[in-house]
């Protein structure tokens, strides 16, 4: 018998660190110091990092951007890719800036994202960045901005993001 590409399928093999590691070692660290360390490879990345195929590829005070190349692992039912990829590099990307602003043993969690959709993503869009940048810190609430932008710095997507800083 010969299997159509339809009816072979497909595979994706997925590795990853030890996160809780990577997150206790990280602990000891300031925000951008445990950043630029996993950066480095001296810290593991999270493991949606890998799961999703997106890298960090740069961190300063109060910003931050990752980069992804869709493919047809990312698209949904209709033949784009899945609008939670956008969503995830936002969340990221904004949850990031907010991280380099904060000390050691502080950390903080999404409190919501806005997301608003520009324009369609397919797997042929090429490579995406996602820029953070942090609007305000505060004590408690940090407000973040982000925007996923295609090769030729078309808009694709855009977020804003509170943090509740623990």
């Amino acid at each position: 018998m010969t299997l159509t590409p339809t009816e072979a399928g497909r595979t994706r093999t997925v590795s990853w660190g030890d996160p809780v590691e990577g997150a206790r070692r990280g602990l000891e660290l300031s925000g951008l110091e445990y950043l630029r360390a996993m950066m480095a490879g001296e810290l593991p990345a999270p493991p949606i990092m890998a799961t999703l195929g997106f890298d960090l590829v740069e961190v300063g005070e109060g910003r931050a951007v990752f980069a992804c190349e869709p493919g047809e692992h990312h698209m949904n039912p209709i033949g784009s890719v899945h609008g939670g990829l956008a969503a995830t590099l936002l969340d990221s990307a904004t949850g990031v800036a907010v991280h380099t602003t904060l000390g050691a043993g502080v950390s903080y969690t999404t409190l919501d994202l806005h997301v608003t959709f520009v324009r369609a993503i397919v797997p042929g869009t090429g490579r995406l960045t996602a820029h953070g940048e942090v609007l305000h810190a505060g004590r408690r609430v940090a407000t973040a901005h982000g925007r996923v932008v295609d090769e030729a710095g078309r808009l694709l997507a855009h977020a804003t993001a509170n943090c509740l800083i623990l």
